[in-house]
């Protein structure tokens, strides 16, 4: 049953920080906001800056319920494997979050299914396979 409402609490935190806390970076991770309402060439790749803190901020927000389930139920988590799969979350949603708002390349159904993915592959090496 807690690692049922793991995962329920994974996948709430990513709506809840991929729709409501995202905010300005919304916009902001767009390369065309940029080149609309900061044309100089000075700010052209500031895009990239948005894209990645949003990405940070929504892997962070997924591992929370990992960390405390972890303090709660005992779970040992293994640093290197925690930074590992930290940094992999980050860099996939970056990479998916630019297919979809700079290539398009995808739209926002296979946006979500790739960040649930991503959260459900979090959730078995964790709870599954690192036990």
């Amino acid at each position: 049953m807690r690692e049922t409402i793991l995962i329920l609490c994974m996948l709430f935190c990513h709506i809840v920080d991929d729709y409501y806390l995202q905010g300005w970076l919304a916009s902001a991770k767009q390369k065309k906001w940029w080149e609309q309402n900061a044309p100089s060439p000075l700010y052209k790749n500031d895009y990239i800056m948005a894209l990645v803190e949003h990405a940070f901020s929504w892997t962070f927000m997924i591992h929370i319920p990992i960390i405390i389930y972890s303090v709660v139920c005992g779970l040992q988590l293994n640093i290197l494997l925690f930074i590992v799969i930290f940094t992999m979350n980050w860099l996939i949603h970056t990479i998916t979050d630019n297919a979809k708002a700079n290539l398009m390349k995808i739209n926002l159904i296979q946006d979500q299914w790739i960040h649930i993915a991503q959260i459900f592959v979090t959730w078995t090496i964790y709870v599954v396979i690192s036990r």
